[in-house]
């Protein structure tokens, strides 16, 4: 029996692009944050207050992000072998369970208001508001285009998105004002304001536990991964898949692959990484054994084992 270990990391680097789009996303949030608070002060808004805590953790989310990214990028080190990649799921967490103290904050404080409602200037909840739909809408269009590819970047896009809609909202709630002078409507907003960002980060929340556990990733079909590896040439059946996210950008698995002969062993191999490479699978650790191997998940007798990681780059 022979052994053979092959190392390949590929550290996936966030390009500068990105680093810059964030930065400019948190410079105009917060000094959105900043006027928006003093404005709804002025004008006792509870809208404006609520919307303008929530713009406050999505900078708060924007900055982990951030974080989150160049934690990725560090080089792995014998304690931590994958580097620091995982912390980038732990942020999204930490981001969408932020939220939901936002959500319970604006619940709370739309109950207070609706019990002493106060009087608010309809225009400048209107006015405000409006520049929190250019501010707000200008960063989730610099967000959209990569916002498929990393769960913290989709995260900070959907918030953006949410936040667009919210200020259409309160501008709404500005013009009702105007025109009836019916203030409940402004507290009647922010709960609107928080059922919009529950619904944007219950998502969130699911996937950042399910990758926190070491579960599949949503956009990974476990069958599908099999059926992928049992297309490949010379490959019988696969057995003990395990998938799993070792980031918020990249994805591992690990199986044992029956084949009918070892002739062929390095073209399967070049075979099935390269297939499960095209199916989002960037890291892979194969073992391949005959048919009459007998193999159980703590004893493998395999003829041959390979230990390669495959990138996108």
């Amino acid at each position: 029996m022979e052994t053979h270990h092959h190392h390949h990391h590929h550290h996936v680097e966030a390009p500068k692009s990105l680093n810059s789009v964030f930065v400019l996303c948190i410079v105009l949030n917060v000094l959105f944050v900043v006027v928006e608070t003093g404005v709804g002060f002025y004008s006792h808004s509870l809208g404006l207050l609520s919307d303008a805590g929530h713009n406050l953790s999505d900078v708060f989310s924007l900055v982990l992000a951030l974080v989150a990214i160049h934690l990725a990028r560090l080089h792995s080190s014998e304690t931590f072998s994958y580097g620091y990649k995982k912390s980038t799921i732990l942020i999204s967490l930490l981001n969408a369970i932020i939220l939901l103290i936002a959500v319970g904050a604006i619940v709370i404080e739309s109950i207070h208001k609706f019990i002493t409602p106060e009087p608010v200037s309809g225009e400048m909840i209107s006015w405000t508001a409006g520049v929190g739909i250019v501010i707000n809408g200008l960063t989730a269009w610099l967000l959209m285009p990569r916002g498929n590819k990393d769960l913290n970047v989709r995260g900070a896009y959907l918030h953006m998105v949410a936040d667009t809609l919210v200020s259409v909202g309160v501008v709404v709630s500005g013009v009702i004002i105007i025109l009836t002078g019916w203030t409940y409507i402004d507290p009647i907003i922010s709960l609107i304001i928080a059922i919009v960002i529950l619904i944007s980060t219950l998502h969130l929340l699911s996937e950042s536990l399910r990758l926190s556990l070491d579960g599949t990733p949503e956009e990974i079909d476990p069958q599908v991964v099999r059926n992928t590896i049992l297309n490949c040439e010379h490959i019988l059946d696969v057995h003990h898949i395990h998938i799993w996210a070792i980031s918020t950008t990249e994805v591992a698995l690990t199986a044992h692959l029956v084949v009918d002969s070892l002739d062929e062993i390095e073209r399967v191999k070049a075979e099935v990484k390269s297939s499960l490479l095209a199916a989002g699978i960037q890291h892979s650790t194969l073992e391949l054994e005959l048919p009459d191997a007998h193999c159980s998940d703590h004893d493998c007798d395999c003829l041959h084992t390979d230990h390669e990681h495959t990138s996108n780059d």
